[in-house]
């Protein structure tokens, strides 16, 4: 079985991971659409069930309106409390009488689909100290569940944050972990889960090579000095989540499904998403748009000689047929499968090496290659994988 822990965000999710990930040990779907996504897993994938309750984090955003539904909302305010641990007065003053009786409800639900793993409840990370006593009292709750039900699953505790500020530094990572430690233990948590919903690893920025990528690496440093785990996860990212499963700080990466490659809260107002394609030997991603001319520009660059001439020009003959959005998407899983494997295939200790070789030579390839016309802080080709390949060893 492979590592990887796909998030199942629909039904064309749950048709790929049959074609391209049903040797994943798990996969995550959120309670709220467990009904309608779960009978769609592989039987051999594992069922990690996540409750979903970071969506409590803006609960205005997600009330529905006259113009707009929401099916996080609906399914979420039947839980006892739903309203009042939605309230940010609440979280500051939390009653555990209230806070134990929610937990209750949501794992309550979470049981009848027969989970591998729960998620513990909680709310993401605050840049301040405003929501530790209502995420304590959320782990402890779920560790008084623990001991007096027969569920023979594990708990991951999650740690999502949301603003970059709670990890560039070490000043402020240092009242993260140790807020993690805590809850991990209140919860009698078997592992955890960590995730910058902020972090767009394939945006080619300068700050992501010198700050954002090393603050994520010394982040599960700590997190690892402080909880003593043998269920690590981190993403789904791009790239950031194989780099650190490729030098041992977690155990699985969490990945998107042929597109969600960053973090978003449940019960948001989804946007549409942009259609993109993988170009392989730049282990990258690019929207659709204008990218006819630079197929034809970079096949001209590189000459028929080329080994990567072949690729492009197969992309440019296909260009229409894969233009078509399901047919991009699966592009994007395929290749990303494919490339998750030839990371694997080296024994755990040289897959650091493996993956800086295997990204040195995309970094090598997009130096010679034009610039992508429609990529805004990534239009050079190789700006995508140098960040992660400066961090790999």
């Amino acid at each position: 079985m492979a590592d990887h822990i796909p998030f199942i965000t629909g039904q064309d999710a749950c048709i790929l991971v049959t074609k391209h990930y049903s040797d994943s040990d798990y996969a995550r779907v959120q309670l709220d659409r467990a009904d309608s996504l779960v009978r769609h897993l592989p039987r051999s994938v594992k069922l990690w069930l996540d409750p979903s309750v970071e969506g409590l984090d803006d609960l205005a955003t997600r009330r529905p309106t006259a113009d707009r539904q929401n099916s996080w909302f609906e399914f979420m305010k039947n839980i006892p409390a739903f309203e009042m641990l939605g309230n940010p007065c609440f979280h500051t003053n939390p009653d555990p009488k209230v806070v134990s009786q929610f937990v209750s409800g949501v794992l309550d639900l979470c049981v009848k689909h027969k989970p591998a793993w729960i998620t513990v409840p909680q709310l993401p990370r605050a840049s301040d100290s405003s929501r530790n006593r209502i995420n304590r009292l959320l782990a402890k709750s779920t560790g008084e569940w623990k001991s007096s039900h027969n569920f023979s699953g594990r708990f991951i505790l999650p740690l999502i944050f949301t603003h970059q500020d709670q990890v560039n530094g070490k000043t402020q990572r240092n009242p993260q972990v140790k807020q993690a430690g805590r809850c991990y233990h209140e919860a009698q948590a078997d592992g955890f889960w960590a995730v910058d919903k902020t972090l767009d690893d394939e945006n080619g920025s300068k700050t992501l090579r010198n700050t954002r990528v090393p603050a994520i690496v010394a982040l599960h440093q700590e997190l690892n000095d402080e909880i003593s785990s043998k269920i690590k996860i981190a993403g789904p990212y791009w790239g950031m989540n194989l780099l650190l499963w490729a030098r041992g700080l977690v155990d699985y990466p969490a990945i998107g499904v042929g597109n969600a490659y960053q973090y978003f809260l449940a019960g948001g107002h989804a946007k549409s998403p942009i259609t993109t394609l993988a170009i392989s030997a730049l282990r990258r991603r690019v929207k659709i748009a204008r990218l006819e001319n630079w197929l034809d520009a970079a096949a001209k660059t590189l000459g028929q000689a080329h080994p990567s001439c072949p690729e492009l020009e197969q992309m440019r003959k296909q260009l229409d047929l894969l233009s078509l959005p399901d047919r991009a998407r699966e592009q994007v899983a395929k290749f990303y499968k494919a490339w998750f494997s030839v990371l694997a295939a080296p024994p755990r200790a040289g897959r650091p090496l493996a993956l800086f070789q295997d990204l040195s030579g995309a970094f090598a390839l997009g130096r010679s290659l034009p610039e992508f016309e429609d990529e805004g802080t990534a239009r050079r080709p190789e700006s995508v994988v140098e960040p992660l390949m400066l961090n790999c060893l």
